[in-house]
């Protein structure tokens, strides 16, 4: 796979995620190659989400979440302005998808991303030229 590969929330949510070992193996591998590959982009909603969900939801300590934070900004993180709210919603809009996934799509284009890996969208599902990856699906890696 080549171009730069956006990171969903769940994806860095699973790979601190013990009660799961088969995402929690999958999302770290696909963490590190894009670390390693330089090709991986988050935006700053994502950091964000990240931060509540990890402490929420796994009971993360937040100077963890805060380190975790640090090394995920090693990705390009994308950051929106208010023309990108407005395109969002006319993604919400069009795709009927939820505001929120919106925002992660405008991201994700914004980056210049070709892939978008996540979990929340149906593999194969493509908005203009941004295709979305479920990298927990059986066959992902034929996917790559």
């Amino acid at each position: 796979m080549s171009g730069r590969e956006f990171l969903d929330t769940n994806v860095l949510i699973y790979a601190d995620d013990a009660r799961d070992s088969g995402k929690r193996t999958r999302a770290r591998e696909v963490i590190r190659r894009l670390l390693r590959e330089r090709r991986g982009v988050v935006s700053l909603q994502v950091l964000q989400e990240f931060v509540a969900a990890a402490t929420r939801k796994l009971g993360m300590r937040s100077e963890d979440a805060k380190r975790r934070v640090v090394q995920y900004s090693r990705f390009d993180v994308v950051t929106l302005a208010p023309g990108d709210l407005v395109a969002a919603i006319d993604l919400h809009r069009l795709h009927r998808v939820s505001f929120w996934d919106a925002l992660i799509v405008r991201a994700a284009l914004n980056g210049a991303c070709v892939t978008l890996h996540t979990e929340d969208f149906q593999a194969g599902y493509i908005i203009e030229n941004l295709a979305f990856r479920n990298p927990f699906a059986s066959g992902a890696d034929e996917q790559a």
